[in-house]
């Protein structure tokens, strides 16, 4: 019998450096009033789909967004996996887009790309990111057996599972970027992730 874990994946809200284009990473960024309206209008969407529990990235912008969300479904409080973190950018965190674009054009152009592949000096590779974020789905999958699960993340995390669920490299540019608020579903039993919807 297939108890597959049913995961729907979503970016939080809307902080005020998304608005400014200051790259974040690891730097805890609070959501904006955008962002806690895009909350709410992610719970009154979900209010049906019958999650039994919530999974957060640990990052402010995430945990309120999932905590939010929380107190509308009346479900338990968010947990948290360190592997749902965003990419970490190492030194270019907390820099504005406008400001790199003066300091180091060629890597601004990689990351307009979202180029995977992109070097950040004190960040993580592209096979530790992706490798941590694949852990942590299967992690939450193999202890929700035949649950639905809502899990609160970051844009280029969910460009490396939608890599996985499209049979790309892990070095594809997809030429897309998750809006606040956007999800992927996932279908996930031991290492399998799939395309859900």
């Amino acid at each position: 019998m297939n108890r597959s874990a049913l995961i729907c994946i979503a970016r939080h809200g809307e902080t005020d450096w998304n608005l400014s284009g200051t790259l974040q990473g690891w730097i805890d960024i609070p959501i904006n009033a955008q962002g806690r309206r895009q909350a709410d209008e992610m719970a009154a969407s979900c209010a049906t789909e019958n999650f039994s529990s919530i999974w957060s990235s640990p990052l402010l912008r995430a945990r309120e967004t999932a905590e939010i969300i929380a107190a509308a479904l009346r479900l338990p409080l968010p947990l948290f996996h360190d592997g749902l973190r965003e990419r970490c950018f190492g030194a270019i965190q907390g820099i504005p887009k406008a400001e790199l674009a003066e300091l180091n054009p060629v890597l601004l152009q990689q990351l307009l790309k979202r180029n995977p592949a992109t070097h950040f000096e004190g960040g993580e590779s592209m096979n530790e990111f992706a490798t941590r974020v694949l852990e942590a789905i299967r992690d939450i999958a193999a202890l929700h057996p035949g649950q639905r699960i809502l899990t609160i993340t970051h844009g280029w995390v969910m460009d490396v599972l939608t890599r996985q669920i499209n049979g790309l490299q892990a070095n594809a540019i997809l030429n897309l970027k998750r809006k606040n608020g956007e999800t992927l579903w996932l279908e996930v039993w031991g290492q399998s992730i799939q395309a859900a919807r």
